[in-house]
């Protein structure tokens, strides 16, 4: 199987012309500026530059609190350390804070529960990167940055189940599926695939993982990079059975989530569009994420 960088050039442009749940990010197409060393200390762009440790916006001075979920799941992390700035999420979100200004030392990391964070409501942190989409509904609970990624739904099935044999979205109507409670994978069984028995909601990756290999369900819908993620380390005897045509109407794109009305709304959007525009953005994602060619679209 041939596996290709998950790049963001096409995709950020379709997420700011296609979707009004996404913002701006991609409004322009990405130019040629050459990435700065791996060692090099970003400064800040002149769109943030009153958003650091001075500027008095953060919930403790001088300290940018950026929160995530336990745990904190590879490829987005690495070893679940969200401080260690490996991972796609991980390596965003220290090259945010260093846009802002920020330097390691100056960064906390907060362990949050996925739900907790996208509810309406005071937060403790600056912002959250969880792998949470830019959804209308949610916008009314919550902040959110511009799009840092566009990812499209996978269906992940073990090799002797019927669902594996799949070859198209109707195909898999009769199964049992499982995705994580509350997300747009959860989302995409019920809006898209709309299966006979209903959707089986779990807590967490985990415990769908532990039901797909038990076979209390037939298949787990997760995004793509997640599912390279299970088929390959996680679950080894597990198949990528396909992905969801790209667009439609579950792509997802990612924002961080931030505390309604937060004054750090703008200064994180501005350091992603800056992430984006100068290729960082794509760097990370050919470096920490996969996806293949090979894999089957079911229509």
């Amino acid at each position: 199987m041939t596996l290709l960088p998950l790049t963001l050039s096409a995709l950020m442009v379709l997420a700011a012309c296609s979707t009004s749940d996404a913002t701006s990010a991609g409004s322009t197409a990405a130019t040629s500026t050459p990435m700065p060393s791996a060692h090099t200390k970003l400064p800040p762009t002149s769109a943030v530059g009153h958003c650091g440790p001075d500027s008095g916006l953060t919930h403790r001075p001088g300290t940018l609190t950026i929160a995530t979920d336990t745990p904190a799941y590879s490829p987005w992390f690495v070893d679940d350390n969200p401080s260690n700035g490996k991972g796609f999420e991980g390596a965003v979100a220290r090259s945010v804070a260093e846009r802002l200004g920020y330097s390691p030392e100056q960064i906390t990391f907060e362990r949050v529960p996925w739900a907790e964070a996208i509810a309406p409501g005071p937060k403790d942190f600056d912002f959250d990167i969880n792998q949470v989409t830019i959804v209308g509904d949610r916008r009314e609970a919550v902040d959110f940055s511009s799009p840092y990624y566009a990812v499209t739904q996978a269906i992940v099935a073990m090799p002797k189940s019927h669902a594996a044999m799949a070859r198209n979205l109707n195909d898999l109507t009769g199964f049992r599926l499982g995705a994580q409670v509350e997300s747009t994978s959860l989302a995409a069984i019920e809006g898209t695939i709309r299966p006979v028995h209903e959707a089986v909601a779990f807590e967490t990756t985990d415990e769908a993982k532990n039901a797909l290999a038990e076979g209390t369900i037939d298949a787990l819908v997760v995004d793509i990079p997640t599912g390279f993620q299970i088929t390959e380390s996680d679950l080894p005897n597990a198949i990528l059975v396909g992905q969801f045509p790209r667009p439609n109407t579950v792509t997802e794109f990612f924002g961080l989530v931030l505390e309604k009305n937060s004054p750090l709304t703008p200064c994180t959007s501005a350091a992603v569009d800056a992430l984006y525009q100068d290729g960082t953005l794509d760097a990370l994602a050919q470096t920490w994420l996969v996806d293949s060619i090979d894999t089957p679209i079911l229509e």
